[in-house]
């Protein structure tokens, strides 16, 4: 389900009436904080020696706390999401850990301030919080 480019109730008579002849309100999309299921999640950018992609794409997605690594064009290599319910935790993981992989040669992490998803979306009008 797409969301509304609509900032207000439909006028009265006009189209987007809903099944009790009053206008339908408008469906924002959910914001919540990364944070909210007591999970801070980054993004890590990382470049790798050629000849180890794959190897250290394996290693990477075996660390505790890495959810998920994709091999990727453009200027980095690998793409880990990383998820952990600490921000010290990410230390570990990441400098600790990911950094010592054989073939990593650089990272960049960002931090994961807000979520957007359309799973976010329908699970809140699942929940009555569209208006």
């Amino acid at each position: 389900m797409g969301l509304s480019a609509a900032c207000g109730p439909a006028a009265p008579g006009s189209a987007g009436a809903g099944p009790t002849g009053r206008p339908e309100q408008p469906r924002a999309a959910v914001v919540r904080p990364a944070r909210v299921t007591g999970v801070i999640s980054a993004i890590v950018l990382i470049k790798v020696e050629v000849a180890r992609i794959p190897e250290a794409a394996q290693q990477i997605a075996e660390i505790n706390g890495v959810r998920e690594v994709y091999s990727v064009t453009g200027d980095v290599d690998l793409v880990a999401v990383v998820q952990v319910s600490r921000h010290e935790d990410f230390h570990d993981v990441i400098a600790d850990r990911l950094n010592k992989v054989p073939g990593v040669l650089e990272t960049n992490t960002h931090i994961a301030f807000r979520t957007y998803s359309e799973e976010d979306l329908e699970a809140g009008f699942d929940l009555g919080l569209d208006g």
